[in-house]
């Protein structure tokens, strides 16, 4: 099943209802609705392991109860469907008396409907949304390791979307990631900014795989990890673990950089949101010399405050900071360099993240075993016969196996007269100023994006060309003084 199909057709019926504004809405309104069908599946599952099990749910709220069509003329419709969802339903799913005590199982429901709301106002066509819904059995595998294609849909509806620094995470990247650094069971796995949990679900994939008996099944539901700013992927990402089996998603409703220090980790997977700010309240809460502008700083600050001893990361972070020589960069890359060892940095093609940018990225792949000694640095170049990624020309799992490759025997390569992989001392990174712009894509024609893009390029180019200057006159200083 295509669930992005799924998707436009419940978009296109809630197209039709006056009370939903916008593609916004109308993700919002199916959301919710696709948790509730979920949850109930899994209550079901729970009753047939213990026939003791009560649902947090009460009987009347469960979506067999109501929202299940039996065929028989009794099903919910029209007015009394709408009276139902708005004046009972949602105030005792918000109301539910539950403490932070309570099982991750049970608070999930409130915090998932504490910030939705029901949209619709034609009952008739609520039902068919339902019974769209009711319709989707998510049994099979695919179907549910698909699920992250919603998400995809909501940013190519969102024509703002990449305003806010928030793209879909192709699951090729977030794959290849987690084979990387595979995780082992009984290590702990987080995401600080979690979306839709694409790498909590690529982490699970190859934790599976060590999954024995029904003691590791419980150790693997103990292990993932996440939190996420926004109600909505929140949302999604609780629904996407329900789908992978994990029965008490621990997938926290919030700001990670409020929280600077807290549990660390064994294994962290992110994608942080880069391009974005925060507002000086939570600037403040950061060391001074690492106070920055950009939350991809300020997420990276958090990741290596939140790594345990001998834990590894795998970080996807733009070009900018790489090359970036303000001075909060400089002093969180030093840190990494200094306190981390940043064993090597994996150059990705450009279009990774089309169509939302054309901002090129890069995997940090670090371990908070000691200071870094050298780092490898890796180009992995689009793959034969691609010009650019696309929607229908995605990358996949088996364009990272040039990489794959190279990492089991890893040595210096030049192509053209280029490094494509080229291992570099500590000492040579730092005397740098840490910048790490080493091993990137040769200069070559670009094809005309769009106007945002190609703003975003030139600001980058620019801040790549200013700290090109501040290394140069930083060099001449030591010039002169050494006279």
């Amino acid at each position: 099943m295509q669930l992005r199909y799924f998707v436009k057709r419940l978009q296109d019926i809630m197209r039709n209802d006056a009370g939903i504004n916008g593609d916004a809405q109308r993700i919002e309104q199916m959301v919710w609705l696709l948790f509730l069908k979920v949850y109930d599946a899994k209550d079901r599952i729970r009753e047939a392991r213990d026939p003791s099990y009560n649902s947090i749910i009460p009987a009347k709220f469960r979506w067999r109860n109501w929202a299940a069509d039996k065929k028989n003329g009794t099903a919910l419709t029209g007015k009394p469907l709408l009276d139902f969802v708005n004046n009972e339903l949602f105030p005792a799913l918000k109301g539910l008396d539950l403490d932070e005590s309570a099982p991750m199982s049970q608070l999930i429901v409130k915090t998932a409907f504490e910030d939705n709301n029901n949209y619709m106002k034609d009952g008739t066509l609520l039902r068919e949304v339902i019974n769209s819904i009711d319709e989707v059995a998510f049994k099979d595998y695919r179907d549910r390791h698909a699920f992250g294609e919603i998400y995809e849909t909501i940013l190519v509806s969102l024509q703002n979307a990449g305003n806010a620094g928030e793209f879909y995470t192709p699951r090729a990247v977030t794959d290849f990631m987690s084979l990387v650094v595979a995780p082992k069971l009984g290590e702990r796995v987080a995401d600080f900014a979690c979306g839709t949990g694409g790498f909590l679900t690529s982490a699970i994939k190859v934790l599976e795989g060590q999954v024995k008996n029904k003691a590791d099944k419980a150790l693997l539901n103990s292990s993932i990890f996440g939190v996420e700013k926004k109600a909505l992927p929140h949302l999604l990402c609780v629904t996407n673990l329900l789908l992978h089996d994990i029965d008490s998603p621990s997938v926290v409703h919030g700001n990670s950089l409020t929280q600077i220090y807290g549990e660390r980790f064994d294994v962290i997977l992110m994608n942080p949101p880069f391009g974005g700010s925060e507002k000086e309240e939570v600037k403040s809460k950061f060391p001074p010399f690492q106070q920055s502008s950009d939350t991809a700083d300020l997420f990276m600050v958090v990741i290596m405050n939140r790594l345990k001893k001998g834990g590894r990361a795998a970080v996807i972070i733009p070009d900018g900071f790489l090359f970036g020589s303000d001075n909060a960069k400089v002093a969180i890359k030093t840190q990494m360099l200094t306190e981390f060892n940043l064993h090597t940095v994996v150059r990705m093609p450009h279009d990774i993240f089309a169509p939302y940018t054309n901002i090129t990225t890069n995997i940090l792949f670090f371990d908070n075993t000691g200071p870094t000694v050298s780092t490898w640095f890796y180009r992995l170049d689009m793959p034969e016969g691609y010009k650019h990624f696309s929607k229908k020309k995605p990358m996949l799992l088996d364009h990272f196996q040039p990489a794959m490759d190279w990492w089991a025997d890893k040595k210096e390569i030049r192509v053209d007269g280029f490094d494509k992989a080229k291992l570099y001392n500590v000492k040579f990174l730092l005397d740098r100023n840490c910048n790490l712009d080493l091993c990137g894509i040769p200069r070559e024609e670009k094809e005309v994006g769009m106007p945002e893009d190609i703003l975003n390029e030139h600001e980058e180019e620019k801040r790549r060309e200013n700290a090109l200057d501040e290394r140069l006159l930083s060099e001449m200083r030591v010039l002169l003084r050494s006279k």
